[in-house]
């Protein structure tokens, strides 16, 4: 991918996002441009609809989502062609009616995985394409604050801290690889494809930017828009921060992974 495109992804992310989460939206955008999803699309977790209606020129044909306020928010942005309210666990869709399901940094918030993986499994058709990313096993290890104070002697605290930070991040799981590849068999699932992504410098950027992004949540609120000036020379620290991790994202290191499945039901 040259380097235009690669400008152009990430600054439709940052320019409308709080810098450290329209980051990593970028680099899941870049994947996602050069993965094929065959129609009808399922998108699982639509949320707000910022993502698809920023990293998709077609509609993906429905998004589902079980809160009101996003998807209402989705409704808005004109993100899908049409929204569905309802649980990923019981999705209200045939058997067998989608090519494929998407599902982009959402899995890891759901405490009860398999019966929505075994969902998923069921709308798709034979052969269907499943395609989804989420945060691996080493994103609370790596974490710039528990490596700090596991150095200082203080592993309890920085136990502690990993913890917290999922929290606040409302992580329920963050598993690795091999996790996932036996949730997805036990589904009915072959994992065709899969690679980490998002370094460890790359995280401390996202980690660091959680506690700097409080004016994007202070403009959110009262003017309803996470970037009041979406201006180049208004993010051009952000800019550089995170520019160079567009190029190259995967990583051995990776603390999030990206999965292809195929449906084998």
């Amino acid at each position: 991918m040259d380097s235009v495109k690669l400008d152009e992804i990430l600054w439709r992310h940052i320019s409308s996002l709080p810098f450290f989460r329209g980051f990593l939206r970028a680099v899941e955008d870049r994947f996602y441009q050069e993965i094929a999803l065959p129609r009808p699309v399922l998108d699982l977790g639509s949320g707000d609809g910022h993502f698809a209606s920023a990293a998709f020129a077609e509609k993906p044909d429905i998004g589902l989502d079980p809160w009101l306020a996003p998807t209402l928010e989705a409704s808005q942005r004109n993100a899908y062609r049409l929204l569905v309210l309802a649980e990923g666990a019981h999705i209200p869709c045939p058997r067998g009616c989608f090519g494929s399901v998407m599902s982009t940094s959402v899995l890891e918030h759901i405490s009860e995985i398999q019966p929505v993986l075994h969902e998923i499994a069921r709308i798709l058709q034979p052969g269907g394409r499943f395609v989804f990313c989420v945060p691996n096993h080493r994103f609370p290890q790596l974490l710039w604050g528990r490596k700090v104070l596991t150095r200082l002697g203080l592993k309890a605290m920085g136990e502690q801290y990993a913890c917290l930070f999922n929290r606040i991040a409302r992580h329920t799981h963050t598993d690795s690889p091999e996790v996932w590849e036996q949730r997805l068999k036990q589904a009915g699932f072959e994992l065709t494809d899969c690679w980490d992504y998002f370094p460890p410098e790359a995280l401390y950027i996202l980690e660091w930017g959680h506690p700097l992004g409080l004016p994007s949540l202070i403009s959110k609120k009262i003017f309803g828009r996470w970037v009041l000036v979406p201006k180049r020379w208004n993010l051009a620290i952000p800019w550089k921060l995170t520019r160079k991790f567009m190029n190259d994202p995967r990583s051995d290191q990776g603390v999030c992974t990206f999965f292809i499945a195929r449906s084998l039901t």
